[in-house]
């Protein structure tokens, strides 16, 4: 029988390089069948028919990441400084999971009603499924920064490319059949995000701490840190997806569907960025602050110069991109997706910056930065959008992250440590990251 000591002893840390490599492969795997599952059901519905999909989709992304309150945050922090509440802390991701998930159902049913456009064309079948979704969704999202917590990027790797490659082989087979519909891809979405949810909490329960018995005092704990990083969360769900909701209320299905595939091009910036936020963040939480300003200098300078490169790409063959793949009624989506890659820099330290002030425990001056980012979003949104439709939304996006990133870059320097020089690329990175990549081979 497991003593005390061993049962909640630090979990074994795993090289870091290979955890990143690993990490953004699954990324640039869920980018590439994300664009071949657009491309499918764009080809098969239209951009009427996609913006019904993304509309639906959006509301559910929103919806459940703003449920979750910040109790993922907490679960990392919790998990790598206190190791012997992990199993309470599985328990109560449960239960606050299903209590806000069922909040959340709530606010949008009374959104809609006193707000009808806020529903959109969705059919009221279609709504009420996706709707449904939403506890399971917070529920994912809680166990997987609590598996990542403890190191577990394996599994949550997998079940990251797991929904993707459904989406891509279902609808594919229904396009094939030519019985693709916006029900189908709807629920076949859906059916992979509950399906990544029963493997998250069957490796909790059989391959990591468990579930305990939840305790009242942690739910408390960790409500209070986690609604101090949730303010920064929710104005960054306005940078991601908020625009969405408000270009298909506002200039309609048709517009937004264009978007969304510029959309679908330009998070290939987020891939780098996100993986190594979410590898870094274990290491963050257990190490020194002068350790952790190096760490965050060091990854954020390298990821920096690769996102640019990137983004200098993206710009060139956007009309090679979109055209080819999309047809010719998309070519309105190459310029947005050109402007939206002018906000590389501040994806980059929104991503990595932000998540590091996080897990230094000070979530508050995370939201202050992106704070700035949301409230440039919203204001341009709505000055740019009614005139501009998907290009007004792709400015917004691209000013409130530089805006965003240049305070947040500023809030760490003087809150964890170091300056803002130690922020900027240097010849010397290229040569670092290829030598740490090459030695891994």
């Amino acid at each position: 029988m497991a003593t005390i000591d061993e049962e909640f002893e630090q979990p074994r840390r795993p090289d870091f390089v290979s955890s990143a490599v690993q990490t953004y492969a699954a990324q640039i795997a869920v980018a590439v069948l994300s664009l071949g599952n657009a491309l499918i059901v764009s080809r098969a519905l239209g951009p009427t028919g996609r913006g019904d999909v993304v509309f639906l989709t959006t509301i559910a992304y929103i919806v459940s990441s703003l449920a979750t309150v910040g109790v993922q945050e907490a679960n990392v922090n919790v998990a790598g400084l206190a190791p012997h509440r992990r199993r309470a802390l599985a328990t109560n991701s449960i239960i606050l999971s299903a209590l806000f998930g069922c909040l959340g159902i709530a606010a949008v049913v009374l959104l809609i009603a006193l707000v009808p456009a806020a529903g959109g064309d969705a059919t009221t079948l279609l709504l009420a499924l996706t709707l449904g979704s939403l506890p399971a969704l917070v529920l994912s999202t809680n166990l997987r920064f609590l598996i990542q917590g403890d190191y577990g990027f394996a599994v949550t790797n997998f079940v990251w490319v797991l929904p993707a490659v459904l989406n891509l082989s279902i609808n594919g087979v229904f396009a094939l059949a030519g019985a693709l519909t916006v029900e189908v891809a709807v629920a076949t979405w859906i059916g992979g995000q509950l399906l990544s949810t029963a493997i998250l909490a069957w490796y909790v329960a059989r391959r990591s701490v468990g579930f305990g018995l939840p305790s009242l005092s942690l739910a408390r704990d960790t409500l209070g840190f986690g609604l101090k990083s949730h303010i920064g969360r929710v104005m960054l769900l306005g940078n991601y997806r908020l625009d969405a909701w408000i270009l298909g209320a506002i200039a309609g299905a048709s517009e937004l569907g264009l978007y969304s595939v510029a959309v679908a091009f330009a998070e290939a910036l987020f891939l780098l960025p996100t993986a190594l936020a979410a590898v870094q963040r274990p290491d963050l939480v257990r190490a020194s602050q002068a350790e952790a300003v190096r760490l965050t200098a060091t990854i954020f300078r390298g990821s920096l110069l690769v996102t640019l490169l990137a983004a200098a790409a993206l710009i060139v063959v956007a009309p090679l991109l979109v055209v080819p793949l999309f047809g010719e009624e998309f070519r309105g989506s190459v310029d947005d997706l050109r402007v939206l890659t002018l906000g590389a820099f501040g994806i980059v330290a929104l991503k990595q910056v932000g998540n590091a002030l996080t897990a230094r425990g000070l979530p508050t001056q995370a939201s202050v930065g992106i704070g700035v980012a949301f409230v440039a979003t919203i204001v341009l949104d709505v000055l740019l959008i009614p005139s501009l439709g998907g290009l007004g939304a792709a400015i917004a996006s691209s000013v409130a992250y530089t805006l965003g990133g240049l305070v947040i870059v500023l809030l760490f320097t003087r809150h964890v440590g170091g300056s803002v020089l130690d922020l900027v690329p240097r010849p010397s990175d290229v040569t670092e990251l290829w030598s740490r990549v090459r030695s891994r081979r």
